[in-house]
């Protein structure tokens, strides 16, 4: 009864204490840490021991395995060489100076502050997704930080461990080499393994309760199974993640998708900010083990401040140092130009999480200063979220980087939607047999998808666009059916299983135009996009510059009595027509009648291109 109670309450100060974050405007997670070193010091609060295999076996497993399918594998791949330099580099240049600290300040063999180096080494994965998402960071840096983060902890764990052998002096240096060795193909290996397994299993299931199910066994089945094969089981998850998050388009079926990602998002939400409570709460009894250890006071302040500051230090020289090693010049001449910017972001960007103290607490009871250098992992973890955490989204606003840009997305998702439409009507055109009317709905169905975003891109106005008039009106439309079904519900005029599926299919419609809504709300809340890089296109490439309207409005709009939505600039004439969004898509029409490929938006500071012939952005 007590472990229910305490869980449910730990459960309750996470959802409270979130929103009261969410409504001042701050981080949850640091919230949460602040409350629970606060509720530590709390009589009537009882002291949370936490246990390194609870952390490592329990939480570590699936928060990994979160993360990692929303990696993309193509990301990861492209910022192999980024992301190995800071998750595996980084983390031993870490582990040797902090040691270096720490032998100097305390009596105690290298061998011991070298693994208190390794603890306090690798930045933690929730703690960068937590601030990486609150900040909105450029995608190309969350992904740097994200893959650092999903990988530094297997380079930490096997330093920890090599340490601990020396302590007992049975390791060598072969040996560790051996052990990181091991660990990465092992754990690559039974990741590769797993995730086989699992995509043969998920093939043939196609009940999304029972796929996502099996989807809460994976990052256990991959981090057990390589744990007792002496390999990784951190890299183990983080591969199975990667693989299976890569082919669930083609492995699970929609409704498998939709379910396995709520689920898990709620996983997620609990278990991360739930880690960031559990750090506060260990505060009072690791400070009470450290009076009661005989150290003085000084040497204790002393040694948690040296090793915070070297943490960050080491992280900023190291990451500055690599500027050429980090991002590479864009501009083709195969020189190397980083910038400055993301370098001191992603140097400043070194949050310590759950596995720094979950990590200390897998020292020897024996260790000498045991207390102390829990206490230094506690001081680097609480201090590397207090102050890095809080200051960076100051930092990057004063930097000028600005995170991924609504209109852009915008821009890109109704190209992508375009040319995917096109292929889709190019493929029902080569089917025998299609009824015209069938093939004209089906046709109006593709278009009004990208139809809704294009209208989303001009300068906001007070008209309501076809898009918002639709979704206001089927929302209305959906309120009354759904009322209807409910007093045909409470009658028992039909059966409750069906009036059941009936409701469903409701929730999905109006979730569906929620979704919509919310993105069209950030995209007119956002500023205009620079133009997107595309493929080449010659008739893009060709177009002309400095092309004068002949109008201000689409004069067939004004012929035939109708309003446009968003106008549209032909680059060969200057004629300006409404966008397909409008009744009389007079820009498309004028294309059809001449022949002229491009074309650009009219609307007041948006520049990009579309050509009709490629059906390309530009």
């Amino acid at each position: 009864m007590d472990i229910a109670l305490a869980v449910g309450a730990m459960a309750l100060t996470v959802v409270v204490f979130d929103q009261l974050a969410r409504r001042l405007g701050i981080s949850g997670p640091l919230l949460l840490m602040l409350v629970g070193i606060i509720g530590s010091f709390l009589p009537f609060i009882p002291d949370f021991h936490l246990d390194a295999e609870v952390v490592l076996l329990g939480l570590l497993p699936p928060l990994l395995y979160s993360t990692a399918i929303r990696t993309s594998v193509i990301d990861f791949r492209n910022n192999i060489r980024v992301i190995g330099y800071l998750s595996v580099l980084l983390v031993l240049v870490t582990a040797a100076v902090v040691g270096l600290v720490v032998w100097l300040i305390l009596p105690v063999p290298f061998a011991v502050a070298f693994a208190l180096g390794a603890v306090v080494a690798p930045p933690d994965a929730v703690a960068a997704s937590a601030v990486a998402r609150k900040v909105g960071l450029p995608r190309a840096l969350v992904s740097i930080l994200e893959g650092e983060s999903l990988v530094n902890d297997a380079t930490a764990i096997t330093c920890l461990r090599a340490g601990i052998a020396a302590m007992a002096g049975a390791t060598t240096i072969n040996k560790i080499g051996a052990s990181f060795l091991l660990a990465l193909v092992g754990g690559i290996v039974i990741g590769v393994v797993i995730a086989a397994i699992a995509t043969w299993v998920r093939r043939r299931i196609t009940d999304p309760v029972a796929d996502t199910a099996i989807s809460f066994i994976i990052p256990w089945a991959a981090y057990v199974p390589a744990e007792a094969a002496h390999s990784s089981g951190v890299i183990a998850v983080v591969t199975a993640g990667l693989l299976l998050g890569h082919k669930s388009q083609v492995v699970q079926t929609a409704q498998s998708r939709m379910t396995e990602r709520t689920n898990w998002t709620t996983v997620q939400f609990l278990l991360e900010n739930t880690v960031f409570l559990l750090i506060g709460l260990q505060a009072r009894w690791i400070i009470d083990d450290v009076a009661r250890s005989g150290v003085t006071a000084l040497t204790v302040i002393w040694c948690c401040a040296a090793v915070l500051i070297t943490v960050i230090v080491v992280r900023m020289v190291w990451v500055t140092l690599g500027r050429f090693v980090l991002f590479r010049r864009r501009n083709g001449n195969g020189q190397d130009r980083p910038p400055l910017q993301w370098t001191l972001i992603i140097g400043w960007a070194g949050m310590r999480g759950v596995v720094t103290l979950a990590a200390a607490f897998l020292l020897p009871e024996d260790t000498p200063y045991r207390p102390v250098l829990e206490l230094a992992a506690l001081v680097v973890t609480a201090g590397t979220l207090i102050l890095q955490g809080t200051t960076l989204p100051l930092l990057v606003r004063r930097l000028g980087v600005q995170g991924p840009n609504a209109r852009q997305d915008a821009l890109a998702t109704a190209t992508v939607l375009e040319v995917a439409g096109d292929r889709a009507l190019a493929a029902l055109d080569k089917l025998p047999d299609i009824d015209d009317d069938v093939r004209e709905e089906l046709a109006t169905r593709i278009r009004q998808r990208s139809d809704r975003i294009w209208e989303r891109l001009g300068a906001a106005s007070p008209d309501e666009t076809p898009a918002d008039e639709y979704s206001r009106l089927r929302l209305y439309a959906l309120g009354v059916e759904r009322q209807t079904v409910l007093e045909m519900r409470n009658d028992g005029r039909v059966d409750q299983e069906v009036l059941g599926s009936v409701l469903a299919t409701l929730d999905v419609e109006e979730s569906m135009l929620a979704a919509v809504a919310r993105r069209s709300a950030s995209i007119d809340a956002e500023v205009i996009a620079e133009p997107i890089a595309q493929k080449s296109c010659e008739h893009l490439d060709k177009a002309p510059t400095g092309t004068e309207a002949l109008s201000a409005g689409c004069l067939d709009c004004e012929r035939e009595g109708t309003k446009p939505v968003h106008l549209r600039l032909c680059l060969n004439c200057g004629n300006v027509g409404c966008c397909d969004s409008s009744v009389g898509r007079h820009a498309t029409r004028h294309f059809e009648q001449t022949d002229h490929p491009v074309m650009r938006s009219f609307e007041p500071g948006e520049k990009w291109r579309w050509c009709y012939l490629d059906r390309q952005l530009g």
